[in-house]
């Protein structure tokens, strides 16, 4: 009987525990689209997710923070946050619950206790709406593009406007790509509406016109007949590389900002959270967002310098096989590149050891680097074998990146993982650049193999939507 009785209450009480997550779930969306202020749960997006998510994302909180926090304790915050007059912001409600837990008569009151907590928004920040331009619109400019839309909100920071590509855009052309956009075999449907206007050559995403250029040259643009004005140009083709060729960008009517997504020559080459407040926007108009796995290790390499110091080490990317490879064995302008991509691991070259020293110029000719494409369409590892200064441990090591993923400047970076059984299909769809793996860091004295994941598509392409709010100055109060 006591068996019966047990299972009757659980059941109970998962009814409950659903209940109270739709409740915050539909808190969260009504914060967002009236508001425009977004929550998120230790960095992890909660805009339209499902109750299994969230409740998937309160478990990693409750592990993560060493608290007994319930999706109860987010709701009653939530309910707190929707009856404070607060400005367009975003808000880490894992890390309001986690200090609710820390001062509990303090947050008796949850509506005291969030005025407190967030008494520097005080007012609405001056923000003007920045109109953007992806040029290209391959694997990171459709990602881009998806994520500008369904964070598009009431328009208050990021408008995508227009999309430019080369080649006859047509009634078919749209078409395919409007499928590309709405189906990706990696990441999934997209989670909106995307339809074809092939009278205006354009796509109505999430109701929202999208006009589809075509161009050979960027200058020979007028983005102002399109209505667009003062726009940043993110260039995801990868044709134009260094200064001279990505200001041609800037020739163009209506454009007044780029934003390369690779590796740039002769400009400021950005980890957004390392180094994006070097330059000024204001006096800088040409940007590079540097490279997938220069983003994933970059973070962690910066830990690791600012706490221990870094003799010497060497890098071992793990990567997903690209676009760049072969499908099947044929010539290749690469050594090793030309073989089937799906059916081999493929020794080639990495710039990122090089390239961190970009963004961190204290590890300048401190890392070698190689890579090994492997038979995986996403989802990459990065091994660091590093000597340090100090003498570690793994505790201690693991203890100064947990802290550093809680708090600080690089909270959107690092994820900390507690995963025993962690590997690379887990990380698809991941936010962070840097997935730090803690159960597989090594250390012996200052020797230490540590194990950072990236999902070199998805992560990169939010780290790059981070340096254009920066660069277009519209990034809101944020409280991590």
């Amino acid at each position: 009987m006591s068996q019966i009785t047990n299972y009757e209450k659980e059941v109970a009480e998962q009814a409950l525990t659903r209940r109270a997550t739709v409740e915050f779930i539909n808190i969260v969306n009504d914060l967002w689209y009236d508001k425009s202020i977004e929550l998120v749960l230790f960095r992890n997006q909660l805009v339209d997710k499902r109750a299994s998510e969230v409740l998937n994302l309160i478990d990693y909180a409750k592990e993560f923070v060493a608290k007994p926090i319930t999706i109860h304790d987010a709701l009653e915050i939530a309910k707190a946050i929707q009856q404070v007059n607060l400005p367009s912001s975003k808000l880490d409600i894992g890390k309001l619950a986690y200090e609710c837990h820390l001062d509990v008569d303090g947050c008796k009151d949850k509506i005291d206790f969030v005025k407190r907590q967030l008494k520097d928004v005080t007012e609405a920040q001056d923000i003007q709406p920045k109109d953007v331009v992806l040029y290209g619109f391959g694997r990171i400019g459709r990602l881009l593009a998806r994520e500008l839309m369904s964070k598009m909100g009431k328009g208050s920071q990021l408008r995508l406007r227009a999309v430019v590509t080369r080649g006859e855009i047509n009634q078919t052309v749209l078409e395919k790509r409007a499928s590309l956009l709405s189906i990706d075999s990696v990441h999934g449907d997209f989670l909106g509406t995307v339809q074809v206007d092939a009278e205006n050559n354009a796509l109505i995403i999430n109701g929202t016109t999208v006009t589809m250029i075509s161009a050979n040259a960027p200058e020979d643009i007028d983005y102002t007949a399109y209505g667009i004005e003062d726009a940043l140009i993110i260039d995801n083709t990868g044709a134009f590389r260094d200064k001279e060729a990505l200001g041609r960008h800037l020739q163009a009517k209506g454009a007044s900002k780029v934003l390369l997504t690779a590796p740039g020559k002769g400009v400021p080459n950005i980890v957004h959270g390392v180094n994006h407040k070097d330059h000024d926007p204001d006096t800088v108009d040409i940007f590079s967002a540097a490279s997938c796995t220069t983003n994933a290790i970059t973070p962690v390499l910066k830990v690791l310098e600012d706490n221990y110091g870094i003799i010497k080490g060497h890098l071992e990317t793990i990567h997903a096989y690209t676009n760049d490879q072969n499908l099947v064995d044929n010539m290749h302008k690469k050594y090793r590149r030309g073989r089937a991509a799906a059916l081999n691991m493929v020794i080639t070259e990495t710039g990122a050891g090089k390239a961190v020293a970009k963004a961190l110029p204290a590890l300048e000719g401190k890392l070698t680097s190689n890579a090994i494409r492997v038979p995986v369409p996403n989802g990459s590892l990065a091994v660091l074998s590093l000597q340090l200064h100090s003498q570690v441990t793994t505790d201690s090591l693991n203890a100064i990146m947990k802290h550093n993923a809680l708090e600080g400047e690089l909270v959107e970076q690092i994820q900390y993982s507690l995963d025993n059984e962690l590997v690379s299909s887990d990380i698809i769809g991941s936010t962070a650049p840097s997935i730090f793996d803690s159960k597989a860091t090594i250390t012996d004295g200052s020797t230490i193999v540590i194990y950072v994941w990236y999902d070199n598509e998805y992560g990169y392409s939010h780290q790059v939507m981070r340096l254009a709010k920066h660069i277009a100055k519209v990034r809101r109060y944020t409280y991590y």
